[in-house]
């Protein structure tokens, strides 16, 4: 006698076949509500946040304190999640492109107004993958000269580690440099925007297609919301509501040789 066989279990006792790992899967690029934002890219004390403010001031510009889109993360909790937004042509780093640019335009409409500029630093640590979010991006690159943000980074810690400190500036650096020459930026310099606020400020709204305006030079007159740690500068000098000259750098200051190399591509003496 033949022993029975039972038949296949179905519905939610089913036992699911093998499925390959999801890990490999790329998604492709899912339609963005901001096709064209604005990316300011440089490293921390920089003056990115005088900048910020002065973009804002513009009618048709806004510049929003740091987002940090870098860590806003999706978590994908279940086993099966993976593949169920494979299904949708989804995978987590695309989930967490949605999420920023929903972020973007959520921002962008509230302001009521066209052109949104972010200008987060750590955003320069991964240039490659905000260019992946969005091709059509436009990207502003400030430098400064590294021994002058060497200084200021020194100064404002309690307790500084100057070895950190160095190393700090130079993975920045090094990442200014590639987003410098891979990506078709608008390329200025925190000295010549201290120094000749008008000249610089014509030039990125030049490259952005919106009309200088002179309210731009007025930054303090304007409402930028709160100025805290870890949401971009907030020292006196910023809330001073006025540009002001930068602190040139210090010439005693001890430069790793590759930034010595930077700072000459730059333009800086070195």
């Amino acid at each position: 006698m033949k022993e029975a066989v039972s038949p296949p279990r179905r519905g939610m006792d089913a036992i699911p076949s093998p499925r390959p790992a999801m890990d490999s899967y790329t998604a492709p690029p899912a339609p963005r509500l901001v096709e064209s934002p604005v990316f300011v890219l440089s490293s921390v004390r920089s003056g990115s946040t005088l900048l910020r403010m002065l973009l804002n001031s513009h009618s048709q510009i806004r510049a929003p304190h740091e987002m940090h889109l870098r860590t806003v993360h999706v978590h994908l909790s279940r086993e099966f999640t993976a593949d169920a937004m494979k299904e949708l042509h989804l995978d987590k780093n695309e989930l967490e492109h949605v999420l920023w640019d929903r972020v973007l335009h959520l921002e962008l409409t509230r302001s009521g107004k066209d052109v949104i500029v972010d200008k987060t630093p750590p955003n320069t640590l991964m240039w490659p993958r905000l260019r992946r979010c969005w091709p059509r991006a436009r990207h502003i690159v400030l430098l400064r000269h590294p021994a002058a943000v060497i200084t200021s980074l020194t100064n404002r810690r309690s307790d500084p580690d100057h070895e950190a400190i160095r190393a700090e500036v130079l993975g920045y650096c090094e990442k200014l440099e590639e987003a410098r020459q891979n990506l078709a930026a608008h390329v200025i310099t925190y000295e010549e925007l201290t120094a000749e606020p008008e000249r610089v400020t014509r030039g990125i709204c030049a490259y952005l297609d919106v009309p200088w305006e002179p309210g731009m030079l007025d930054y303090g007159s304007k409402d930028h919301g709160v100025l805290r740690p870890q949401l971009g500068d907030w020292s006196s000098t910023i809330r001073s509501g006025r540009v002001q000259p930068a602190h040139t750098a210090d010439t005693s200051v001890e430069l790793p040789e590759r930034l010595k190399e930077l700072a000459q591509a730059w333009g800086y003496p070195a």
